[in-house]
């Protein structure tokens, strides 16, 4: 708002008309809460500051019966917490998913069916398989995939399901092949 504009004025009520309703403010039971709650938390960081005190004027930090903040930490928690802080939930759950493939595609599929890695970013799961048939299968059972892995991973984690066709036998060269040729690639592609 600049200097030359007059500030605008608070708008009356009209005759009879119900008075607008103001933001509820705290009453005095919570301001009494509040004011509790911050009194606990002042008094607690006082006890803490000075326990510190006291442990560092008799030498330093004591080992005791009760819990304190050096106490190991159990291993699950630690990776559970690593996983926190890096962003790696999605990526571990993914690899859970890459290890219980047979279990969540069925044991058939899963023979000739492979994934092969998860791209986080696309949220897009590449499988390879040994066999154009196989491939097709995959291919039509996709939607039910999709639908299976959100549903254990979590709603959007998998947007697209990728299918790669089988590659081909390595490429030969000698005397009784054509200069070109690809090989048996009637059944590849």
């Amino acid at each position: 708002m600049s200097n030359d504009e007059p500030a605008p004025r608070p708008e009356r009520p009209a005759a009879g008309a119900p008075a607008p309703e103001k933001a509820a403010e705290p009453s005095g039971v919570d301001l009494a809460r509040v004011a509790l709650r911050a009194a606990k938390e002042q008094a607690r960081a006082r006890g803490d500051a000075a326990q510190q005190k006291k442990q560092a004027r008799r030498g330093g930090l004591r080992s005791g019966a009760r819990a304190d903040g050096r106490d190991p930490m159990a291993l699950g928690a630690a990776i559970n917490r690593l996983l926190n802080e890096r962003g790696w939930e999605t990526p571990a759950a993914v690899g859970g998913v890459m290890g219980r493939w047979p279990q969540i595609v069925g044991e058939d599929l899963a023979k000739h069916c492979v994934p092969e890695k998860y791209d986080e970013d696309e949220r897009v799961l590449v499988v390879q398989c040994d066999s154009t048939a196989w491939a097709t299968q995959l291919r039509h059972l996709t939607p039910t995939l999709v639908a299976r892995l959100n549903e254990d991973l979590g709603h959007g984690t998998v947007r697209m399901i990728k299918v790669l066709n089988p590659g081909g036998p390595p490429r030969r060269y000698g005397p009784l092949r054509a200069p070109g040729s690809t090989g048996p690639g009637d059944t590849y592609g």
